[in-house]
């Protein structure tokens, strides 16, 4: 895909990921909609899948650390063609299999996760089982901002640049709120890039909310530079959505039938114009 067919799919995703919340009335809005511009990257333009075959051995591996922004992942997932929409539809309903965070009953989903600060450990030992096996796969994990108050992230830290796993991307979607509030007031985590670098990772910022940006610095990443790599991105919480973005409200919340129109407006106009 090139860069305008990227937005639109991330703008095509954003507007089913409000559909999806609404109906489910249930959802973490505002994270899910910071992440959306680095999954389509990632699932569209950068990662070796193959939706026909989930499991397909040398496939990258995707971790969503911070898990309870699935419905990103679920959208992005039934755009990619891992799953139906009739599937998705499901989302809150009586035993569906779509849960409030990843399951591996879902197809494309490799572990569950949501228990915040497990997902970096987890994709150390798969960066570390693709060492040991000689197997060129890639490991990507998603993490939130707010996560990064987890002491097992660190642990995870340190094992990646010990084990030099240069197979292994971590990214923060930095968009400076968590649940609580502003994640500085929470538990300030600056200067975020020198610390990562103290552990010996190889760090680059990237502007989130820009695609261009996304995708020219996953594009550059050294995979043979024998450290494990770092990727700041700075997002907008609740990105495409004027009344959401930046507030700290929407890190979980269902917009009423008003505002879901508003949204879905907003969302049509930017889809014009990449059509």
């Amino acid at each position: 895909m090139n860069i305008n067919q990227l937005k639109l799919q991330a703008e095509k995703d954003r507007r089913r990921l409000i559909e999806i919340i609404y109906s489910a009335n249930a959802g973490h809005t505002g994270g899910d909609l910071s992440c959306l511009n680095m999954m389509t990257a990632l699932y569209f333009e950068i990662m070796n899948i193959n939706p026909e075959n989930p499991k397909m051995e040398l496939r990258d591996r995707f971790v969503l650390s911070k898990g309870h922004c699935v419905e990103a992942l679920y959208v992005t997932l039934e755009a990619r063609g891992f799953i139906e929409k009739k599937l998705v539809d499901t989302l809150g309903q009586y035993l569906s299999p779509l849960a409030g965070h990843p399951t591996i009953e879902v197809p494309g989903i490799e572990v569950n996760s949501g228990a915040l600060g497990h997902g970096l450990p987890i994709g150390v030992g798969m960066a570390m089982a693709a060492k040991m096996d000689k197997k060129p796969y890639k490991t990507f994990v998603l993490m939130g901002d707010g996560e990064q108050g987890e002491g097992s992230i660190y642990e995870a830290a340190m094992a990646g640049s010990h084990y030099k796993l240069d197979n292994l991307v971590a990214i923060i979607d930095r968009n400076m709120l968590q649940i609580s509030g502003c994640t500085e007031d929470v538990m300030s985590l600056e200067d975020m890039n020198a610390r990562w670098t103290a552990f010996g990772w190889d760090v680059v910022e990237v502007n989130g909310d820009e695609m261009e940006d996304i995708v020219e610095k996953l594009r550059s990443i050294n995979y043979s530079n024998g450290k494990p790599h770092l990727i700041i991105s700075h997002t907008t919480k609740g990105k495409g959505v004027s009344y959401m973005e930046n507030v700290a409200k929407w890190h979980h919340g269902v917009p009423t039938e008003e505002q879901y129109t508003q949204a879905l407006n907003e969302i049509d106009e930017r889809i014009k114009q990449y059509e």
